[in-house]
């Protein structure tokens, strides 16, 4: 379902739900060679200019209750529609943490969408106030210090909530110390998302 509003005007849930059924389809046809054709009315949805908006996307790729790939892009360089083609093979094939997926994964394959509002700086003095600025479930946040860089999605929400531990995580999955937040003052910038995801079937849950 579609969470927070973007500066680009909201996605209605069929335009989201046309993002997620062109992510499967992309894959389908990658993974068995194939090149079927998407169905109609979900071609004419992805053909309206919302969704030809430049805007970062990011795909997440969930077997059963395990992360199978994420990857995305943060920069608004291309279409939602091409930005999501792309995204949803990087993510089944060329995430780093996981061997590339299979066709006969792609069949438990639970997959998720997230398109991206434009990251904003987001100023602060201290540790301590760059926890009391953060908002929880909101915010996606990246880290970045010299050439050191991370993000998490916001709904790493769900499994980090305490900021301090959101933080810390963040920072090592940036190569940095668990408290290089606190001691070396990284850029920080905040963006929101919309994620849309495909419906829940028998042994599908979704687990960022």
């Amino acid at each position: 379902m579609p969470t927070t509003k973007d500066r680009g005007g909201k996605l209605s849930g069929e335009q989201g739900q046309a993002l997620v059924k062109l992510a499967r389809l992309t894959l389908e046809n990658h993974l068995h060679k194939t090149d079927r054709p998407l169905d109609g009315d979900v071609r004419e949805t992805l053909s309206e200019p919302r969704l030809q908006k430049k805007q970062g996307t990011f795909i997440c790729l969930h077997i059963r209750d395990r992360l199978r790939g994420c990857i995305g892009s943060l920069a608004a360089e291309k279409s939602i529609v091409e930005s999501v083609k792309e995204n949803a093979v990087n993510a089944a094939l060329h995430d780093p943490r996981f061997p590339p997926l299979t066709a006969r994964e792609l069949i438990e394959t639970h997959i998720e969408v997230s398109v991206l509002s434009e990251p904003q700086p987001l100023d602060y003095t201290d540790g301590p106030d760059l926890v009391h600025k953060l908002r929880p479930k909101v915010d996606g946040v990246i880290l970045k210090k010299g050439m050191a860089k991370s993000t998490f999605l916001p709904q790493v929400w769900e499994q980090l909530p305490e900021a301090e531990q959101f933080l810390s995580q963040l920072c090592l999955k940036a190569g940095l110390a668990a408290n290089a937040w606190k001691t070396e003052h990284p850029e920080i910038l905040t963006y929101q998302v919309q994620y849309f995801e495909e419906p829940k079937s028998s042994g599908q849950t979704r687990s960022i």
